[in-house]
């Protein structure tokens, strides 16, 4: 255990962050997965950090103070937070957070409590969120099993087994059993970047998405549009793995091009609360109706964050013959079930989805079609029937999913 708990931080921080000599690492981690942490900043010194900053969540404290906090006190974001996250990412640090929580943690606290923290929050980092999703600073998000979480995916069996076997599946998703995982990342980048590459040369104009659940969808991409996946670039040509594991290649929709409905095929875990088996339904790219049968309260005050979390900023495909959804499991944690799964993201688009991006300004990026908000969330929507076709802007029409997975 010591062994691959070594070799999954040094993955973290030299595949996922790239991390540079003289380079500012600040780790966003919960306080259950300290020593992993601790782990991560050992192997960032070695390879030359400058200085590892850690910033710690605890999840249980974070319930009391959801519990008998004041709305008005729960949206007084200190100066301090702001100025530690954005003062470094100034200074080009890299950002990796260990993803790890009850995904029902929140459950019957005052949805809106969390919804009113949550929005401050977004307003007061606001820039430091732009700098991330602009990759102007390269980040990462990794996961390791909590008691609780595992509880959760694995409910069968005692708290030591679930955790055991929590650790057994992201050791095999992120490569980590394998003798040389750098050399295996690199080789599943390379997959990847020929997904990508092919729909970057298709140029399509518009996705179209049908499945038994009832989706029906119609997805407008800007003319500018670029698919990405596996590895992100900077400006400056460093790459970094923003999530790991990762198996999708993604881009973004034109904000006003959306039309029809689609239903979510996996429950989303969002601020502690689950929200599952819900529907959207668009016109003009606006959310115009939505549906949830668990989590109804949560998914409103989603959409309702602000203007841009009415529209959708991603798009994303993955095959649903893939090693997560093949594990058959289902993790209740955004990070290992959009890698299962073809998925969609209300709010914010990456802005360097778009050619030529670097330098445009939010007026010329919405200009282009991109959407902007304070919120970006993913959530699942690919079944092992989902179609997807694609048509081209000389209105050839190319299936690019048969069936869950890639038709080409």
């Amino acid at each position: 255990m010591e062994n691959l708990l070594k070799k999954y931080a040094l993955l973290a921080v030299k595949t996922g962050v790239n991390i540079k000599k003289d380079q500012y690492l600040v780790i966003n981690s919960p306080i259950e997965c300290a020593f992993f942490a601790r782990q991560i900043a050992e192997e960032a010194y070695k390879l030359g950090a400058k200085q590892v900053i850690i910033h710690w969540n605890d999840e249980k404290f974070a319930r009391i103070n959801y519990t008998y906090a004041s709305i008005e006190t729960l949206e007084d974001i200190p100066n301090w937070i702001v100025d530690s996250y954005l003062s470094y990412a100034k200074k080009g640090a890299a950002f990796l957070s260990i993803s790890a929580s009850d995904p029902e943690n929140l459950k019957g606290i005052d949805a809106n409590k969390i919804s009113a923290s949550m929005k401050a929050r977004q307003i007061a980092l606001r820039e430091y969120s732009d700098l991330l999703m602009s990759n102007k600073c390269p980040w990462s998000i990794v996961s390791i099993p909590t008691t609780a979480w595992a509880k959760k995916v694995f409910s069968n069996v005692s708290e030591e087994e679930a955790v055991s076997k929590l650790w057994e599946q992201i050791f095999k998703i992120v490569r980590i059993d394998k003798d040389d995982p750098d050399k295996a990342w690199d080789e599943h980048l390379a997959n990847l970047d020929e997904k990508m590459n092919y729909l970057n040369e298709k140029n399509f104009k518009l996705l179209h998405y049908t499945n038994s659940l009832g989706t029906d969808l119609k997805i407008e991409l800007p003319k500018d549009h670029l698919w990405c996946g596996g590895a992100d670039k900077m400006s400056d040509g460093r790459s970094f793995v923003a999530n790991m594991p990762t198996e999708e290649v993604f881009t973004l929709p034109l904000k006003t091009g959306i039309n029809g409905k689609v239903v979510s095929s996996m429950p989303l875990n969002y601020s502690g609360n689950l929200i599952n088996n819900f529907s959207l339904t668009f016109k003009d790219g606006r959310i115009v109706d939505f549906e949830a049968k668990e989590g109804y309260e949560t998914l409103k005050h989603l959409i309702e964050t602000d203007e841009g979390s009415h529209y959708l900023g991603e798009v994303a495909l993955v095959p649903y013959d893939s090693p997560i959804s093949n594990s058959g499991v289902i993790f209740f944690n955004t990070l290992y079930d959009e890698n299962a799964s073809c998925h969609l993201a209300i709010g914010k688009a990456y802005p360097f989805c778009l050619k030529d991006s670097d330098g445009l300004s939010k007026d010329d990026l919405m200009m282009k079609g991109a959407n902007d908000s304070l919120a970006h969330v993913d959530f699942m929507v690919g079944t092992k029937d989902l179609d997807i076709v694609g048509i081209t802007n000389s209105g050839e029409k190319i299936q690019i999913f048969k069936n869950g997975n890639w038709a080409f």
